[in-house]
């Protein structure tokens, strides 16, 4: 998903279901200048769902 989050990263918001997102990444994607930030940012998002979800996994686990 990294990879995918790098090479289009208005993909990696659409698979995520943030499909709002994904058109303002795509059109700051659209220029060659703005497509290093797309990518960063898409990568980012990406990490931090990933530990939203470890985190919600851990409160889980201590409430039982």
């Amino acid at each position: 998903m990294i990879l995918i989050a790098i090479l289009l990263p208005w993909l990696s918001f659409i698979l995520r279901g943030k499909i709002f997102t994904a058109v303002i990444c795509l059109i700051l994607q659209i220029t060659l200048i703005g497509w290093l930030p797309a990518a960063i940012w898409a990568v980012v998002s990406l990490q931090n769902a990933r530990a939203d979800r470890r985190t919600n996994k851990l409160i889980r686990a201590m409430r039982r």
